[in-house]
């Protein structure tokens, strides 16, 4: 009888330590690849999504991820529908205003893509009375509105990149502006017969953090601490590898 009593304490023991282990609820996008997607059985992927599941291991707590589109992925995250956002959301002190962000995890400069037989050479300037596409309620979309638009560009606005993308191919587009990498990724799996690349904006270089709400600084900063950890110990170059054949954190 004894052992029986022993047996079903240490049963509820572990029963109440399943249950009491802690569970953290993180966003992404879902359309931004390669950092973010969605495949055909709709289960997250990329590098956002391997970092996520990295800093959750070296936390030792339980983590989920969900897919918001971006417009209302900072609402959401003020309205507590999960607790961080791995999006490669740049961080901006506009944005400062509302959440807080983490250190970063990579950092990125803008690029723009034309079409290959584009009479536009240069990045900064050649686009007056051009299109340029940008996605909504980001870095890019400020920067294309700041800069193109005041030079007298004609601004369209998208929901995601790929649907930019999609019209800088089809000529409804002269030129799309957006983060580096995931423009490098497109260029090459899908716009290489279509449109070059012209290079980087220059003095646009950012950092791209984890999104968390202003009150939760100790979260924050238990991020920070797993994030420095997984750079220490070789887990984040082993996951920027599958993606990138140069230095995204520098």
């Amino acid at each position: 009888m004894n052992k029986t009593l022993a047996v079903v304490g240490a049963c509820a023991l572990l029963l109440a330590g399943a249950a009491s282990a802690e569970t953290l609820r993180f966003a992404t996008e879902g359309a931004y690849p390669p950092f973010n997607y969605v495949d055909a059985d709709n289960k997250l992927h990329g590098f956002d999504i391997d970092i996520t599941h990295a800093l959750c291991e070296q936390m030792k707590v339980e983590c989920t991820l969900v897919a918001q589109d971006w417009e209302g992925i900072i609402p959401a995250l003020m309205a507590r529908k999960y607790d961080a956002v791995v999006a490669s959301m740049i961080d901006t002190e506009e944005r400062r205003k509302k959440i807080a962000f983490t250190d970063h995890y990579y950092r990125t400069p803008l690029t723009v893509a034309v079409a290959k037989d584009s009479p536009i050479s240069d990045a900064q300037t050649d686009f007056k009375g051009y299109s340029v596409g940008a996605q909504s309620s980001s870095t890019q979309a400020i920067y294309a509105e700041d800069v193109y638009a005041k030079a007298g560009a004609d601004v369209k606005l998208y929901p995601t990149m790929d649907e930019a993308n999609a019209d800088l191919a089809a000529g409804r587009l002269d030129g799309v502006i957006a983060d580096k990498f995931p423009l490098l990724d497109w260029q090459k799996k899908n716009g290489q017969d279509c449109c070059k690349i012209l290079g980087d904006v220059s003095q646009t270089k950012a950092d791209a953090a984890i999104a968390v709400r202003k009150e939760d600084e100790a979260l924050r900063q238990r991020l920070n601490k797993a994030l420095g950890e997984i750079v220490a110990n070789g887990t984040y170059q082993k996951i920027a590898a599958k993606y990138f054949e140069f230095d995204i954190y520098n």
